[in-house]
């Protein structure tokens, strides 16, 4: 079994990519659940797996982390910080609303290829976190819905895209994207840069941006 320390970039599970979390043990734990997680489902890895990817006991995990949730907690409000930050970042670029909604798209598409280990566990757990932290979650994915859709009904305004239902082609194009993190491989023919040139063509076509 591979520990926390022989997993750094793979993936975007490595320690490299949380840099924030400290001290250094609560980073090992949070790499090694990033892992198992992506491997096994957050439901099926239990303290101990993640504990023994660390190379640390049982007992020390609880020193760092109360439960298992709350370090889902802490990857998933880290991971979805970046996606949003992501977004933006790439929104504020300027242009027309077809040069802006391919930029989001490619930049999206390249962190789910480039983090995709983490990225699934980011995406695809959502319903593991507890009431407590749902909501918070929640609520960052709708500013990221909310990044899209803003720029979708610019299109429609301006005349750029021709889209009947804003919402529903919002939620086309994030599936999309996010949708990358499930099938995407390091061994892969395409790079995380090809991915994501293709996927904003694709996305322009959907939307039958006019030149």
């Amino acid at each position: 079994m591979r520990t926390a320390e022989s997993v750094d970039g793979d993936g975007g599970s490595g320690g490299a990519a949380w840099a924030e979390v400290s001290p250094e043990a609560a980073r090992r734990l949070l790499v090694a659940a990033v892992e198992a997680f992506a491997e096994r489902g957050y439901h099926a890895t239990t303290t101990r797996d993640i504990a023994g990817r660390a190379g640390m006991s049982p007992a020390a995990l609880y020193i760092h982390y109360k439960t298992k949730e709350e370090l889902l907690h802490r990857i998933s409000r880290i991971g979805h910080d970046r996606a949003l930050e992501i977004l933006r970042r790439a929104e504020s670029g300027g242009g027309t609303s077809a040069e802006r909604l391919a930029e989001v798209v490619r930049a999206f598409v390249r962190w789910h290829a480039e983090q995709h280990t983490t990225a699934r566990v980011v995406q695809y757990e959502l319903d593991a976190l507890g009431p407590e932290h749902r909501p918070e979650i929640v609520a960052l994915r709708r500013q990221s819905d909310a990044v899209v859709r803003r720029i979708l009904e610019d299109g429609v305004r301006d005349g750029e895209f021709d889209v009947p239902d804003v919402g529903g082609t919002t939620l086309a194009v994030l599936s999309l994207c996010i949708d990358v993190a499930r099938w995407f491989s390091d061994a892969g023919s395409r790079t995380p840069e090809e991915v994501g040139d293709l996927y904003a063509g694709l996305v322009l076509r959907m939307v039958r941006a006019r030149p």
